[in-house]
């Protein structure tokens, strides 16, 4: 694990905490954004409920006027629960700021409504979360944006693709669902020679997996209701990155748009992630074990998981995730057999969901056809039909893999397969 030290200052409460110094991950995750309340001296950081604050002085209205050391306002500006957990996640990510919002997704529409404006051409992978593919399919264009898709693992694909009006490329790796990885350096460096923005979701393999400011990532994006907060009880997203960039998102998205989190939802989000470097060593030795017990059963086809010397991109895994996380995918056969087996585990399965969403502490599981996605969400091309196909088939049973014991999951597993 690469160690960093943060040093950051925050508000908790009006007033600057201590200047923190950390240089271990775990310190990181329980301490940082955090410290004693300064009211009461409780040990455990507040939850700050309210949407407004008493003004000690005559102040500007607008946001416009706000600064680092402007008091407490309105809750869409800036609260303290919420503020905690921004600087939680910077600290983490090792970056200057972040900023929080309502979701995933909300996230996603921040980079690029806060980021492109209309005549803007902006680079999205062919094969994302389907929220973010279906936003840059139908909504973007409706803003005179232009978008090209492409697979993120053909550079020569994202090259031809540039253009002289592109301002940013979008990534996603591991891709959801089928766990395509994306050479992340070098598509920096293609996003450098552009001038373009390079954003990338990185909720598969979270801050803990992938060091995506070392590696060259602008905006780094996360849905927080996944690994970060891993309890399935909030949604939220998050975006880290340089005190510029993260200035005008909270600007333009936060303020104008209003899409924030929640103090509750941040207080609930910033609980999981004190424990996530935890979770992610026991999620990924989890996960592991599932894959190979997958790989070894006769009525599974196949196997993708990054951790695996069998996927196709584990050298890369290897240079660029610090932790393989615990998203797997595993076929069947055919469609017919996919289908009969998803109806066969909503019936049957009794320690793992079958149910969507993913980075949970319970294990959760879903079939994805092949043949409904290509066609609907990602809307792909024959040669990159071909591309989802060669980790996809005619469909994957995508898992999330938990926290429980990994004999249980198989058992599990194996009452069903």
């Amino acid at each position: 694990m690469v160690k960093n030290i943060y040093d950051f200052e925050g508000k908790s409460m009006g007033k600057k905490m201590k200047k923190n110094t950390y240089t271990g991950i775990r310190t990181t995750a329980i301490h940082a954004g955090e410290g004693p309340d300064p009211a009461t001296n409780a040990s455990a950081p507040p939850l700050h409920m309210s949407s407004t604050f008493v003004s000690e002085e005559a102040g500007g209205f607008s946001a416009h006027d706000l600064t680092e050391d402007s008091p407490w306002l309105y809750a869409r500006w800036a609260n303290p629960t919420v503020s905690m957990l921004e600087q939680k996640i910077a600290a983490i990510e090792g970056v200057e700021e972040a900023l929080c919002t309502a979701s995933g997704m909300a996230a996603a529409a921040a980079i690029f409504m806060t980021f492109l404006s209309s005549g803007d051409h902006v680079i999205v992978s062919d094969v994302s979360y389907a929220g973010v593919a279906e936003l840059a399919r139908d909504t973007l264009p409706r803003f005179g944006i232009e978008t090209t898709f492409v697979d993120m693992s053909d550079l020569e694909a994202l090259s031809e693709a540039i253009q002289t009006n592109t301002k940013l490329i979008h990534i996603e790796t591991p891709v959801n669902p089928i766990l395509r990885l994306t050479d992340i350096k070098a598509v920096k460096k293609i996003a450098s020679k552009a001038g373009a923005l390079l954003s990338a979701d990185c909720t598969f393999s979270t801050p803990i997996g992938t060091k995506a400011n070392e590696l060259g990532i602008d905006l780094i994006m996360h849905s927080a209701t996944k690994y970060l907060c891993g309890h399935g009880d909030a949604v939220g997203g998050v975006i880290a990155g340089s005190r510029s960039l993260i200035g005008q998102l909270r600007l333009e998205a936060g303020i104008h748009h209003g899409g924030v989190m929640s103090p509750f939802n941040a207080w609930l989000i910033a609980r999981g992630v004190s424990t996530l470097p935890l979770r992610m060593e026991a999620h990924q030795k989890n996960a592991m074990a599932l894959a190979k017990w997958l790989e070894k059963h006769p009525n599974v086809s196949d196997v993708k998981y990054p951790g695996l010397q069998s996927h196709p991109q584990h050298d890369l895994a290897l240079t660029q995730m610090n932790n393989f996380s615990a998203m797997l995918s595993f076929q069947v056969g055919d469609e017919a057999k996919g289908k009969a087996l998803a109806n066969k585990m909503a019936a049957k399965l009794e320690v793992i969901h079958y149910a969507v969403s993913l980075g949970h502490h319970r294990s959760l599981i879903f079939w994805m056809p092949t043949e409904d996605l290509v066609n609907g969400s990602f809307r792909l091309t024959d040669s990159q039909i071909k591309s989802y196909k060669n980790f996809a088939g005619e469909g994957i049973f995508r898992m999330s893999v938990g926290l429980e014991d990994v004999e249980d999951l198989i058992l599990d597993l194996e009452r069903v397969l």
